[in-house]
């Protein structure tokens, strides 16, 4: 049986992110472009939704049809084209403004990605009802979902260094490093 995840935060009030909801602002201003805004998004908590999915209903004893079973389910966009994208919401106001009856499930962004990724969408779409829609999508999507699941050396055309403390410089490593390898000249 399926569990429920434990919330990132459990004392979340639904609000977006102020980083986020202002990089998302100064990016429908035309002041910050995708990576302002991806930037903002790498630590945040996004909301994805889940709505109920009537799979068996009954005539009761009024005569009236009612639910039977339910599942909860992933709700996807479907394009002109054909391709999907998973929705993610940065707050409760946004999610509530594209669907009353969803329920919000906290994740990260880099969990939203790997998520679509599975779910082979194409798109992962950020408040698709506004204020200001954000679509992460083709490599972007790819090597984001990458990073969560720690397989980031296999995407394609991409490149990640790891960046670690240097180790503790001996003394005469030490004498080197107070050198100055530039001077000023007096006029």
């Amino acid at each position: 049986m399926p569990s429920i995840p434990q919330p990132l935060d459990p004392h979340d009030d639904g609000a977006a992110a102020p980083a986020v909801a202002a990089a998302l602002a100064s990016y429908q201003a035309g002041d910050a472009d995708a990576g302002d805004v991806l930037t903002a998004l790498a630590g945040a908590r996004l909301l994805v939704p889940v709505v109920a999915l009537l799979t068996s209903s009954e005539v009761g004893e009024h005569g009236l049809r009612q639910e039977k079973e339910s599942e909860m389910a992933l709700p996807k966009l479907v394009g002109q084209d054909g391709r999907e994208a998973v929705l993610a919401f940065t707050g409760t106001a946004s999610l509530t403004a594209w669907r009353p009856d969803a329920r919000p499930i906290q994740a990260t962004a880099l969990q939203v990605c790997q998520a679509a990724v599975g779910e082979r969408a194409a798109a992962v779409v950020i408040d698709v009802a506004g204020p200001v829609p954000f679509v992460i999508e083709g490599t972007v999507l790819e090597t984001l979902a990458a990073i969560e699941s720690g397989t980031v050396d296999r995407v394609a055309g991409v490149t990640v260094a790891r960046v670690e403390p240097a180790p503790e410089a001996s003394p005469e490593a030490s004498a080197r490093k107070r050198r100055r390898w530039f001077s000023r000249r007096e006029p």
